[in-house]
């Protein structure tokens, strides 16, 4: 097996880790660790009773990594309270997005999951009051160039990020899920309408539609897929999760073209089936053919997303993986911007960056 597809392969069949040699463990641990995935693959071989199958060098990195998904699952656990708590008194309606959303739904993403903050999503006319009062309950933002702070407040669909004084965890207070200047522009208030409660009024989740959408959107529209496997992975859970519902392939592609999504849902999609094998109906992919790009497009981000998303070997650069992510890097730019706001905001950033190297 090529070096480059030993996670593939452990994410689409965990059963072919069994026969792996130790020096195939040695590089697929190193790629997993570095996917932030680690966790996962010692879930997946702890669901099927494979663990004690491996040899025991293997098993103590495994897990150890599931050991760590526990932390960080309490503390995800343990910040949605907090925050629960400091909000619930304002009466503003908080959604959970991502991780915490998975966690906290028991949704299959979370299994053996590691978590950097904490993503919720508030209405914008509410968004002065939630930051006053989480300001007020030990949060403080994060410390950033004037510039910055202006790129967040004015430009982009969330406040800067707040870091709890004495926790030290990450806090990301969004009012939509897309940048206001991108190219997309999905209504947040629909996304609100369709949210569902988990526990009384507090905390909702995206209904599994929009779910999926922002998924997509947050990694081929906004995102820049350096590390995307694990969100890739992420969406696949999902899709495998939500599929056997009913309606919900019908409902999917309507509800991607009503919030201006269906670009990146077909990106989404095309990608977690070639990667890892997603079970997409043809008549899902057939409903999105005319939102499809034009061949040309498609055949340079077949070429960019699968280089971009394979994992590398630790210790040998492959430059065409590079030059990938940085293509991708730049086409997120492009498509959060207008070109005349995003040849501006690159022209400060090197300006800045050319002074501080002049003060060092």
């Amino acid at each position: 097996m090529h070096d480059r597809e030993l996670l593939y392969a452990a994410l689409r069949d965990p059963s072919t880790m069994v026969d792996l040699e130790l020096a195939q463990w040695d590089l697929l641990i190193r790629q997993a660790r570095y996917a932030r995935l680690l966790g996962r693959l010692a879930v997946l071989l702890e669901e099927r009773d494979l663990l004690e199958c491996l040899p025991q060098k293997v098993r103590d990195h495994l897990t150890a990594a599931r050991v760590v998904a526990r932390k960080n699952e309490t503390t995800m656990r343990w910040e949605v309270d907090r925050v629960g708590k400091m909000l619930a008194p304002t009466g503003v309606p908080v959604i959970l997005l991502k991780g915490g959303a998975y966690v906290m739904a028991e949704l299959p993403p979370a299994r053996g999951r590691l978590y950097s903050d904490l993503d919720i999503l508030v209405p914008k006319s509410q968004l002065s009051l939630v930051e006053q009062t989480l300001l007020e309950q030990g949060w403080e933002p994060q410390k950033l160039h004037p510039y910055d702070q202006r790129y967040y407040r004015q430009w982009m669909h969330e406040l800067p990020p707040l870091i709890h004084r004495q926790r030290r965890t990450s806090l990301d207070v969004h009012h939509t899920i897309l940048p206001e200047t991108g190219r997309l522009h999905p209504d947040p208030e629909k996304l609100f309408q369709a949210a569902r409660p988990l526990a009384g009024e507090w905390p909702k989740v995206l209904a599994p539609t929009d779910m999926i959408l922002h998924s997509a959107a947050h990694l081929f529209q906004d995102g820049e897929l350096a590390g995307g496997l694990r969100d890739l992975t992420d969406l696949d859970d999902l899709l495998r999760h939500f599929g056997p519902q009913e309606g919900f392939w019908d409902q999917l592609v309507p509800r991607a073209r009503e919030l201006d999504l269906a670009r990146p849902l077909f990106y989404a999609l095309r990608y977690s089936q070639r990667c890892l094998e997603s079970p997409v109906p043809d008549s899902v992919v057939d409903a999105l053919r005319p939102t499809r790009p034009s061949w040309p497009v498609r055949f340079l981000m077949d070429a960019l997303v699968t280089r971009a998303m394979r994992p590398g070997h630790p210790d040998k650069t492959c430059w065409g993986s590079v030059l990938s992510t940085w293509l991708l890097y730049v086409r997120s730019h492009w498509l959060r911007m207008p070109p005349l706001l995003l040849a501006s905001h690159l022209f400060r950033k090197a300006l800045r960056h050319w002074y501080e190297e002049e003060d060092d």
